[in-house]
């Protein structure tokens, strides 16, 4: 079956995102080349081969600008440059340069919500006091109550406590309060402002012009915020990110022109792709954010959110598939990444936890559309269970040690070796130790395995990209016995996956992969299987 011609602005059937394989590089936890124990550039450079082996098409570098790392590079103070800890701007080009040459794009993360209160604009903000031209690049607002000590609104931060802070003002006496959604560290920009436009563009340019070929939009949902911010009482939660679908924080129905001005941008770097952080459940509102002028692609985290759990798989794919239909747009398909709990560890941890991770990386790769895959995923790593001593998410603090944020799954990754750091550092020790029974996980170890899970990727991502039968964008359903489920793509590839507790006939067709070894046709529980 022939791929649906584009609508009006998109680029032709085939860009070369539509369904590529995307790795997560998170930087300071992949590879260290100057001994302080933290991941930089240059380390990723330097794996640059294993990426290669790997087979994926990009990737996603999480942030890397100049930042005082409150949030590990998430708050931003200076978006036009490499923060040292990453090494410098010649790091960073000789890093696009070598990956390009071995057919391999880059993908940068980019953050337009909010910036570091160690941005030049926010001390700007600071010393200009109320009623400023710099104060109106931010959410300043005077507090309630007789003094001014209470909070503007009742917004909380999703990293715990309310979302404003009051400052000082240059006189000394208390002052007004500003609004961050995230961290206090973390000021949201406020997008009704030319002059945050117009700075996104200058970056946008700045770093399109270096070479890279597109980016991660963060919170791509949240840029605009209602323009009197105003209390909100239903605060009811949902599985998406925690909030719901009327949050005032996200989802205002004026992002849309934020990403249009975006994607004016990147329509003169005609490769370059936008891939938006969407926690959106509605389907016509995630929808909206694919429109032609708008994103190319959107993160859809259901299949991340489904549990082990037939039903709700396909559930999962159905939705994935259903947001983009009607905006003939690509899905897209990620199992984990630095924000939530590894695959292995959700799926029950240990030999359980490995084969149905196995299992469902077949079912991702299996589907039409892009496929993220985290660092470490291809390694069966799961979330360690860390000291207290050693958390440094700042979810940690700001929840008063109630929640213990997502270090578990950001811990450096195993490279060779028998004992910690296993080759990730010279250091003695990692920003966040390793345990020491990762040294049956590692790349050294599982490369001379043909049935690890290491193998089991390179294999798969290899015959996806080589094989016909992946070809079309539909899926469709077969029958299947209670705990399971098939599907077969136009192309003619079928996948089953097998989530119940006996073992299950495979259907008609050739063996191409299973995440398994298999007793004749017989596809065991908690595994799933290939078949043309």
């Amino acid at each position: 079956m022939s791929q649906p011609a584009s609508p009006p602005g998109r680029p032709g059937p085939s860009p070369w995102w539509r369904s590529a394989v995307f790795y997560q590089v998170y930087p300071r936890s992949f590879m260290d080349s100057n001994g302080d124990g933290i991941g930089d550039l240059a380390g990723v450079h330097s794996r640059l081969g294993y990426l290669e082996l790997l087979g994926v098409d990009a990737i996603w570098l999480n942030p890397v600008m100049r930042s005082p790392m409150a949030d590990h590079g998430y708050d931003v103070s200076d978006p036009r440059d490499i923060d040292p800890l990453f090494g410098d701007a010649a790091d960073f080009d000789a890093l696009v340069e070598a990956a390009h040459a071995r057919d391999i794009r880059v993908v940068m993360d980019l953050v337009p919500n909010h910036v570091s209160t160690e941005h030049p604009w926010f001390r700007e903000a600071l010393r200009a006091g109320p009623g400023s031209r710099a104060r109106q690049r931010f959410h300043f607002r005077d507090g309630r109550g007789p003094d001014g000590g209470e909070p503007p609104n009742n917004w909380p931060s999703l990293f715990g406590g309310p979302a404003w802070t009051r400052i000082t003002e240059p006189d000394g006496t208390p002052g007004q309060w500003y609004l961050h959604v995230f961290a206090r560290e973390q000021a949201d920009l406020n997008w009704d402002d030319e002059d945050v436009a117009d700075d996104l563009e200058k970056t946008l340019r700045f770093w399109l012009d270096c070479g890279v070929d597109g980016f991660r939009i963060d919170v791509a949902h949240g840029m605009a915020k209602p323009p009197d911010l105003p209390d909100h009482e239903a605060w009811e939660t949902n599985e998406l990110l925690g909030h719901s679908p009327s949050d005032p924080r996200f989802n205002n129905p004026e992002v849309h022109d934020i990403h249009r001005r975006i994607r004016r941008v990147l329509d003169a770097y005609p490769d370059a792709v936008a891939i938006g952080e969407i926690w959106v459940d509605n389907h016509e509102l995630f929808a909206e954010y694919l429109r032609p002028d708008e994103l190319h692609l959107a993160f859809d985290f259901h299949l991340t959110l489904a549990g082990w759990d037939a039903d709700a798989v396909r559930v999962a794919i159905e939705k994935g598939l259903a947001a983009v239909a009607s905006v003939q747009a690509s899905p897209t398909w990620t199992l984990s990444n630095h924000d939530v709990d590894r695959e292995v560890t959700r799926y029950g941890g240990g030999a359980v936890g490995t084969a149905r991770a196995r299992a469902m990386m077949l079912v991702a790769l299996a589907l039409p559309g892009a496929v993220f895959v985290y660092n470490g995923a291809e390694l069966g790593l799961p979330n360690v269970d860390l000291p207290d001593d050693v958390l440094q998410d700042p979810v940690w603090e700001r929840s008063g040690h109630t929640e213990r944020g997502r270090d578990g799954c950001r811990v450096p990754l195993p490279w060779e070796g028998k004992t910690p750091p296993f080759g990730f550092t010279s250091a003695a020790s990692t920003w966040l130790p390793q345990p020491p029974e990762w040294s049956a996980l590692t790349v050294e170890k599982q490369l001379e395995d043909v049935d690890s899970t290491l193998s089991l990727y390179r294999r798969a991502i290899e015959l996806r990209s080589e094989q016909k039968e992946f070809a079309g964008d539909e899926v469709g359903w077969y029958g299947s016995p209670p705990g399971c489920l098939a599907f077969r793509r136009t192309g003619g590839l079928t996948c089953v996956l097998n989530a119940g507790d006996r073992p299950v006939e495979l259907p008609e067709g050739t063996l191409l992969l299973a995440s398994t070894p298999l007793t004749g046709r017989q596809l065991t529980p908690d595994a799933a299987a290939w078949l043309i």
